[in-house]
């Protein structure tokens, strides 16, 4: 049982928790501070990540790592071409009795790495968007509800695009945050090379359990935020939906589509998380701004005008920030 004398005692608890976890992970994935921070950031939100990167950027050593400092039951999928969606949600078979017996597939664990996602078709891919949404699993008509906490981090490879499925707007709404994974500077990297080229390699302790991060989740819920903060997310969102009442010059100009409700909701959920791992207990703007790239980048469509003159999303983004 989690007990504190007050919630300001707990949000207190949970500054240092987050600081043991970033120098605990910091110990086998090196250089990734910021990305670290990102997917903490969206699992304490109750959220999903979607990470963008070339191969050989230690993605599944992050995730497996996460996993061990937070004590949760971790899978990985790796997304084929003939991937099922039987394969991840698991299928009934038939036992010694002649009864039918459900064999869970591997989306029952507390964290997903869902690898390459893309390179599975839509109707496998909707399999694992369900569970992500709905928190279960539908099976020849009967509902298994998932373990919590429940955190899936998706791989897309950005370079090599051939024999993919892309995910529609649809399903990458239902992703909190877009984090872009890029290589390492040289220093990191030669750190990289030296500590995994040895013949040791560090062992993770654990720093949470499942039952400390669900508490820390109804907590973050309950920290109150300041109109003013939920007016600057609305607005910021707003910004991005070109020829509309609100929107910004350069939405008008580079992009095709903005951002839904489901990202003032995100910018709102996502400034709160930020603004309590990092000792505050309201959030303020600048927690809505921090938030703000891996909320909206793949929440925005560019237009031909956009690509034509190399601007990014993540550009449009700080424009109207």
């Amino acid at each position: 049982m989690i007990e504190f004398k007050d919630s300001v005692e707990a949000a207190d608890s949970l500054k240092q928790k987050h600081q043991q976890l970033l120098s605990e992970i910091g110990k086998t994935v090196y250089g990734q501070q910021q990305i670290i921070e990102q997917v903490l950031t969206v699992i304490f939100s109750g959220g999903h990540c979607l990470l963008v990167g070339v191969p050989g950027l230690a993605k599944t050593l992050l995730v497996n790592t996460i996993a061990k400092a937070l004590d949760l039951k971790y899978k990985r999928i790796q997304f084929t071409p003939d991937l099922m969606p039987s394969d991840i949600t698991g299928s009934e078979i038939l036992d010694e009795n002649h009864n039918f017996k459900f064999i869970k597939g591997p989306v029952f664990a507390n964290i997903i790495l869902a690898d390459e996602i893309n390179r599975t078709p839509p109707k496998t891919q909707s399999a694992l968007l369900e569970a992500m949404q709905e928190h279960t699993v539908t099976v020849s008509g009967a509902n298994y509800a998932l373990e919590q906490p429940f955190f899936v981090l998706a791989t897309q490879n950005p370079v090599e695009q051939e024999g993919t499925y892309p995910l529609p707007e649809a399903q990458l709404d239902r992703f909190m945050f877009n984090v872009i994974l890029d290589y390492p500077n040289p220093d990191d990297e030669i750190t990289i090379v030296k500590n995994t080229t040895r013949d040791t390699s560090p062992q993770t302790s654990k720093i949470l359990s499942a039952e400390e991060i669900i508490y820390y989740r109804d907590l973050i819920k309950k920290a109150a935020v300041s109109d003013n903060v939920i007016k600057y997310a609305v607005m910021l969102a707003a910004q991005t939906r070109p020829k509309t009442k609100f929107a910004n010059a350069a939405a008008n100009k580079y992009l095709n589509w903005g951002a839904g409700p489901r990202a003032s909701q995100y910018l709102v959920a996502g400034a709160k998380t930020h603004a309590l791992l990092h000792g505050k207990y309201s959030p303020d703007i600048d927690d809505v701004k921090a938030v703000a790239l891996p909320v909206l980048r793949h929440r925005i469509v560019r237009n031909y005008q956009a690509e034509a003159e190399g601007i990014t999303e993540d550009d449009l983004i700080k424009m109207m920030l």
